[in-house]
């Protein structure tokens, strides 16, 4: 019998996290969204870092194609090592962190709030030293993470700024789809890709590819491939990694294409397809393939939702994947759950 691990209770407790979160914080979020839409910024920015930096990526994407607002990532060190005041006058910055403690994203915060934005946090520590030095606080209240990779504190930080955007936007069909989210979440805990379990057992490097908001899930992916299973994986975009780094693939060099319902599942098809019939072992979260291995996926009633759903399965993967290859995922070595950088 498999250990069970936090990893694995975390990750079954992500449909629930999700639900809690839209009935307990769902005034303070649209609270937030009437403050945003009365500013109306011009550009928004974020700051973040690991798991947070991927959710604030997705959020990036999902701001961009639902409000048309461009969105950029500021390095923390910018404020906290070089000292550099930047020019935010009439914009959002957004802090994701799952602590709120890290002294880079907290002074970063209270540089841009300074500086004339309006400074969000989005983390599970509604009385951490980030959301003392915010505006506004969108608490994810995710509860206790034991494990050191982050699952819950991630899908929620990502399911908070998407349902920001939905209530700043009025989107009705986003909202509807949010709110249905749990039950696709549930859903996506049925996948946990055995045949790419089997096949990724033994190899040490991969590629992971995504494109839009589902680029976002593939760096995460790559992330916990390196922190649970100790596994060399570099995320790109499906369009970006035909730039160079294609020239690494040989026969049977693994690559995990996580394609969404939307606009892009086209080019990463095109992509996977064309991977494999050069001899890479690859495996791709769509029915469109004509050559690469489809892996089973929850479909959402929404583009921007999909991807979620996918970063699901995958941690439900990922999870077994570690056990299977004789590593406790949750205490990765050289890791502690709270890393605070200056």
């Amino acid at each position: 019998m498999m250990m069970q691990t936090h990893m694995y209770r975390e990750i079954r407790e992500i449909p629930d996290a999700i639900e809690d979160l839209l009935n307990n914080e769902g005034a303070a979020i649209k609270a937030v969204a009437n403050n945003l839409r009365t500013l109306e910024p011009n550009f928004i920015t974020t700051v973040a870092r690991g798991s947070s930096d991927h959710a604030a990526t997705y959020f990036k994407y999902a701001a961009e194609l639902t409000l048309g607002l461009p969105v950029a990532s500021i390095g923390p060190s910018i404020a906290s090592i070089y000292k550099k005041k930047l020019q935010l006058a009439n914009s959002v910055c957004i802090g994701i962190s799952q602590s709120g403690q890290s002294p880079d994203i907290v002074e970063m915060a209270r540089s841009a709030s300074i500086q004339g934005a309006l400074t969000i946090a989005i983390t599970n520590n509604q009385n951490s030293a980030l959301a003392k030095v915010s505006n506004q606080t969108i608490a994810i209240n995710a509860g206790i993470e034991r494990s050191v990779a982050a699952t819950k504190t991630f899908v929620t930080s990502a399911v908070a700024g998407l349902a920001l955007l939905a209530h700043w936007k009025n989107d009705t069909a986003l909202i509807k789809a949010i709110e249905h989210l749990p039950q696709h979440l549930k859903n996506s805990l049925n996948y946990d890709w055995p045949a790419l379990r089997h096949s990724l057992k033994d190899q040490n490097s991969l590629f992971v590819i995504g494109r839009g908001p589902s680029y976002a899930i593939a760096c995460e992916a790559a992330l916990k491939f390196k922190e649970t299973c100790l596994v060399h994986a570099e995320a790109y975009s499906s369009a970006e990694l035909l730039h160079g780094p294609v020239s690494i693939v040989k026969t049977g060099y693994p690559v995990l294409a996580l394609a969404a319902r939307d606009a892009s599942e086209p080019s990463i098809v095109s992509v996977a397809d064309t991977l494999a019939k050069q001899g890479a072992n690859v495996f791709a979260t769509t029915d469109l393939t004509q050559i690469a291995t489809p892996l089973d996926f929850s479909k959402t009633s929404h583009p921007l939702t999909d991807p979620l759903a996918l970063i699901v399965s995958f941690y439900a993967f990922i999870e077994r994947l570690a056990i299977e290859r004789g590593i406790n995922p949750d205490m990765p070595p050289n890791l502690k759950k709270v890393t605070e950088t200056v």
